[in-house]
């Protein structure tokens, strides 16, 4: 009886010391960043676009909150990723506001904070990119280290990336210390182009169900063009099913931040590479540990205000300057918590598409019911130079080395939506993605969604206009945009990544050693 006493006490002392681990543990939750490469506002299914099943998406919104109004600094991948990284406006980070340029050292990125934290940081698919990390000294990728080992032995279609994501993910749970927590970035390459064309239509979806955005034409083949997309992100969502339900099953799930995301808007004509709706305006669902559920949020919010919501998740406030909010206020309070009134995105050179590298700043800001946009070349082509068929372009065309300057207006992913809206010079969708622009462009969002209609120019939004614009540069002289402030210098910043053969080419910059 003496020694069953005994024996008694041992169990329940080492119990009671299990279970102190276990809680010591849970102080600090883990990190799951999802993030989406390419897709647009409202294309998910929780956001009521049917044709699309998002059962993650539609999970980390219902147990957490649910975002109508979230934005990009930048509609571009580079820029984007860096602003969400570092907590800053992209005219506020260098090269890193541009596309496809370096990262330089001199910014502070949450991922490493937390790596010197005791974090195990780590990333599947696209990280950081495309451009140069290295160049700078940085030791590794910005997103974190690598884990893309596993692969898919076969994929949906051509155009979906062979990268086990799911898989990649318990590899790098695997390479973990015993209940170290973890920050891992899930960068899926899709919806990225390139599809395969009829994809969609091939796995069962409708081609009269399509909700066709009202800047392109409607016709079969951008229908088909949107199933493909479609597809491509159903297949980012289930991988994030897959990584959710692993957490579920180790018991980790309860005690990891999720947010779900994608860096811009959709590679189609008028979305992506533009700072109108369709270009910024992206997804976000974010459930917090202990968190309120099933909350739906319409104020204004931007994917800078990550890091500061990390940060002060880790009680680590003070150990980034950012010029983002923090979100947790929001995200643990069921009633509307003020949290900002606008939005600031803007854009800088996105691909190689003018002479000289030239890029197409603008710079916009976003309240719930408005958005102005200010371009600041409208003597530019805003979708990147037309290029005219003729004998000294074919020359050029030929040049070994260079990506093809045919047909031009190269700011738009190659699609069979843009070759369709080519052909259409005459409708109002090809003016509205082609066309050069005024330098002020004003939208009623909660009317005009799309985009469509210019109102500018109209007297009865004379104030709006005036206000909007008088916040907007107040916001950028007291941020210090190069741009505000007359320096050309985003026009100068090299690119590492393939260029185009452009009359004048040798005439601007610094440019990619390779070519």
């Amino acid at each position: 009886m003496k020694y069953l006493s005994l024996l008694s006490l041992i169990l329940v002392t080492l119990i009671l010391i299990s279970c102190q681990r276990n809680n010591k543990t849970k102080t600090k939750p883990n990190i799951l960043i999802a993030i989406a490469d390419d897709q647009s506002y409202p294309h998910t299914g929780i956001y009521g676009f049917s044709e699309i099943k998002t059962p993650a998406f539609d999970y980390v919104a219902r147990n957490g909150v649910l975002f109508n109004n979230a934005f990009v600094a930048a509609p571009g991948c580079s820029p984007s990723r860096a602003a969400m990284l570092t907590g800053k406006n992209i005219w506020q980070l260098e090269e890193a506001g541009t596309h496809a340029s370096n990262f330089p050292l001199k910014f502070d990125v949450y991922t490493e904070i937390l790596k010197e934290k005791g974090f195990h940081v780590g990333y599947t698919g696209k990280p950081w990119g495309p451009g140069n990390w290295k160049i700078s000294g940085r030791k590794e990728n910005p997103a974190g280290k690598e884990f893309n080992k596993y692969g898919l032995k076969e994929t949906p279609t051509k155009g979906i990336r062979p990268n086990d994501y799911a898989k990649n993910f318990k590899d790098f749970l695997n390479h973990r210390d015993d209940n170290q927590p973890f920050v891992f970035w899930f960068g899926a390459h899709e919806p990225h182009r390139v599809y395969e064309y009829g994809s969609g239509l091939r796995a069962g979806k409708s081609i009269k169900d399509v909700e066709v955005p009202e800047f392109f034409p409607d016709t079969e083949i951008v229908r088909n063009d949107m199933l493909d997309y479609i597809l491509e992100i159903e297949h980012f969502d289930s991988h994030l099913l897959s990584m959710i339900k692993h957490l579920e099953e180790i018991g980790e799930l309860d005690n990891t931040f999720i947010l779900v995301t994608a860096d811009n808007g959709m590679p189609f004509p008028y979305a992506k590479a533009n700072v109108q709706e369709y270009g910024t305006h992206v997804p976000l669902a974010i459930s917090l540990p202990g968190g309120v559920k099933n909350k739906v949020e319409n104020q204004p919010v931007g994917l800078i205000d990550l890091a500061p919501t990390l940060m002060e998740l880790m009680g680590m406030s003070a150990a980034m300057e950012t010029t983002g909010k923090s979100l947790i206020p929001v995200l643990k309070n069921k009633e509307r918590i003020k949290h900002r009134d606008y939005v600031l995105t803007g854009r800088e050179r996105h691909t190689h598409a003018r002479p000289d590298n030239l890029g197409y700043p603008a710079r916009a800001i976003r309240s719930e019911e408005f958005l102005l946009v200010y371009n600041f070349f409208p003597d530019l082509w805003p979708a990147g130079n037309p290029v005219i068929k003729n004998e000294e372009n074919d020359k050029r065309d030929k040049v070994k080395g260079f990506k093809t300057i045919y047909p031009g207006y190269h700011d738009i992913d190659p699609s069979p939506t843009k070759e369709e809206m080519m052909g259409m010079k005459d409708h109002i969708t090809f003016d509205l993605a082609f066309s050069k622009r005024p330098m002020m462009q004003l939208y009623d969002v909660v009317k005009d969604p799309f985009c469509k209609n210019n109102i500018a120019k109209l007297p009865e939004y004379k104030e709006i206009l005036s206000k909007l614009h008088d916040e907007l540069f107040k916001r950028l002289k007291n941020q210090g945009d190069p741009r505000v402030l007359g320096n050309t210098i985003f026009d100068s910043y090299p690119r590492y990544s393939t260029m185009r053969n452009f009359n004048g080419f040798n005439e601007r910059g610094t440019y990619n050693s390779d070519y």
